[in-house]
């Protein structure tokens, strides 16, 4: 059902499926897409076409076909997990919509090379990951693909951690811009960052699978005893009596974002900053309140583990209903910019 049949506005978000997702995708998108379910049309995409141009260790994800395959079934299984409901929402895979490939050629039309160039995230993923100039072309259109994403849906809100803000700000750039150009067409969309902007790695760096520094929402309880237990806290610190820094410590932010318990992440915070508490202490009750939250995701994971064929009928399903919405998007987007002959 559409968002005009339904007079709801429409959310939109998507994971690119380059392994399975972890807690920083939880509170940076994954929580807030769940509490929008029933007040908003909800689309949320497997974006595998953009998989292939990331690079992981140095190597052009292009090359790993299979290893994309699986991450879309792994990250489809998180979202369901965690969540979404797809009598609520459509979850579907982008590599079945083809119309999002035709909108974002039309897109890169309209922004000129260097504008694609000074995206802030492309940047900064190209530095972190030591990419020199091994990145494609596909890889510096990522932004023009994730506003074809976006804009086919006619989306308004697009629930992202804060390092996405800036792949929405391009997103509203091209709206505004093509609704000057051919008439008012789609809506100009919001970013909404979740309850933690960007929640850092366990190693104080951005959290990336990548990087091996990143609780998975499908972690065992061993995985997480041993990636709290070895997490980065404050260097400066050589005994526990002594005072420590709390903030901008990878320990407390988890604890603020994960710990439900307020009075006792106050306490500790207070304790640590006295130099009362030590990080084993602390690091053992976080590992407790990960796993009291990981753990419902990770049975829901079961169901779906178990049962392949009923995962492969909700994507069908999704991407049935999310392409219907896209044929008509583009029919009107083609009107408007006379490539229609017939």
């Amino acid at each position: 059902m559409s968002a005009e049949q339904t007079n709801k506005k429409v959310v939109y978000t998507a994971d690119t499926p380059t392994g399975q997702l972890h807690i920083g995708h939880y509170v940076g998108s994954l929580q807030n897409r769940v509490k929008l379910q029933d007040e908003y049309q909800c689309y949320f995409g497997l974006a595998n076409y953009h998989s292939f141009g990331y690079m992981q260790k140095g190597e052009g994800l292009y090359k790993r076909p299979d290893f994309i395959h699986e991450s879309v079934i792994q990250v489809a299984m998180d979202n369901l997990a965690v969540g979404i409901d797809p009598e609520k929402s459509v979850l579907y895979i982008e590599s079945d919509v083809p119309e999002t490939c035709e909108l974002a050629i039309l897109f890169s039309m309209l922004v000129t090379h260097s504008r694609a160039l000074r995206n802030p995230t492309i940047k900064n993923e190209i530095v972190m990951k030591n990419m020199g100039s091994r990145f494609s072309l596909g890889f510096v259109n990522y932004p023009l693909l994730q506003a074809a994403d976006i804009l086919l849906f006619k989306a308004h809100l697009i629930p992202v951690g804060e390092d996405q803000l800036a792949h929405v700000e391009q997103s509203r750039e091209i709206a505004r811009d093509f609704n000057e150009l051919y008439g008012e067409t789609f809506p100009v969309p919001e970013g909404l960052v979740g309850a933690v902007g960007v929640l850092p790695g366990t190693d104080n760096r951005k959290m990336s699978k990548s990087l091996g520094n990143a609780i998975l929402l499908s972690d065992s309880d061993e995985e997480i005893d041993r990636k709290i237990m070895g997490m980065y806290t404050d260097p400066n610190r050589i005994r526990t009596t002594d005072p420590g820094t709390v903030e901008g410590n990878p320990l407390f932010i988890y604890h603020q974002a994960f710990n439900p318990d307020h009075a006792e992440v106050e306490d500790f915070m207070n304790r640590y900053r006295k130099g009362t508490v030590g990080d084993v202490e602390v690091k053992k009750r976080l590992a407790e309140v990960i796993k009291t939250f990981i753990s419902p995701i990770r049975e829901r994971r079961k169901l779906y583990e178990n049962d392949p064929e009923l995962l492969k009928a909700i994507l069908r399903d999704g991407g049935k209903k999310a392409r219907d919405v896209a044929v008509r998007t583009l029919e009107e987007v083609r009107e408007k910019m006379k490539l229609t002959f017939s």
